[in-house]
């Protein structure tokens, strides 16, 4: 892949997940953030194992704080050079849990939800379009069904990534001549800690591991998917492979999961 990518939400999750299928893929540079360092490190060490020659920065910050948006952007161009390929904004919030009824969201909780899920990836997006314009790069963001059907108490989080799709759609209409890629996937249910703070009532064992729901995401950061954009895709359907894989990569493909 030999590509420059920065992962928001890396420390854990489907953030770790990426983050290690991209070294795994051959990703030159890393940069993963998160809120906890010691997190992020140990991703850094997991890294490191699945392969030696990516470098890996690791950025502690929250995506909620302004003033550590510019941190990110700035240690990021820094490290690449000013060259990043791919930016994956998968770093969300749902607010307090358990999740409350719209009604009882305190402004503040809300506006804090807004912050990390639709204002973050739009400031990313903004500041690292320079460089993104120059890679003829790609943009991820990573959406829920939550954004799609109104689910009582999902509103603050809900509402989010209704807009994230929205923006997602129309920064890739007026980004498309430009060779700039933006597309949203809704990885499904996933074992997560947000998952689980969301709904403690249900069994975890019954959803899916982060780390079987990364094929989209490393397809839509390569160059096999120039030209896509602007679309949704669902991470835990093949539909996505027989519409976008050729047959012939998608025979290799799928020789490849029977035998993992």
């Amino acid at each position: 892949m030999g590509k420059s990518i920065l992962i928001t939400g890396g420390s854990q999750g489907l953030g770790r997940a990426l983050a290690i299928d991209y070294a795994r893929e051959g990703c030159k540079i890393l940069a993963i953030v998160g809120r906890n360092l010691d997190a992020l490190r140990k991703v850094e060490e997991e890294i490191s194992h699945v392969s030696p020659e990516t470098e890996t920065l690791t950025i502690s910050a929250d995506l909620a704080v302004p003033q550590d948006l510019e941190r990110i952007v700035a240690v990021t161009l820094s490290k690449t050079l000013g060259n990043l390929d791919v930016l994956v904004n998968n770093a969300s919030s749902l607010g307090a849990t358990p999740l409350p009824l719209l009604a009882d969201f305190t402004d503040g909780d809300f506006v804090k939800v807004l912050q990390t899920n639709l204002i973050a990836p739009f400031v990313l997006t903004k500041k690292f379009l320079p460089s993104l314009i120059e890679s003829m790069g790609s943009v991820i963001n990573v959406t829920s069904d939550a954004s799609r059907n109104a689910y009582p108490r999902w509103g603050g989080y809900g509402a989010s990534k209704a807009a994230l799709d929205m923006m997602t759609r129309i920064w890739a209409a007026e980004l498309n001549e430009l060779g700039v890629r933006v597309n949203s996937v809704d990885p499904g249910d996933m074992n997560t800690a947000l998952h689980r703070a969301a709904e403690p009532d249900l069994d975890p064992k019954l959803w899916a591991d982060p780390a079987d729901v990364t094929d989209v995401f490393v397809y839509l950061a390569s160059d096999e998917s120039a030209g896509v954009t602007g679309k949704r895709l669902l991470a835990q359907s093949r539909e996505w492979m027989a519409q976008f894989l050729s047959p012939h990569r998608l025979t290799i493909r799928n020789r490849a999961r029977r035998h993992e």
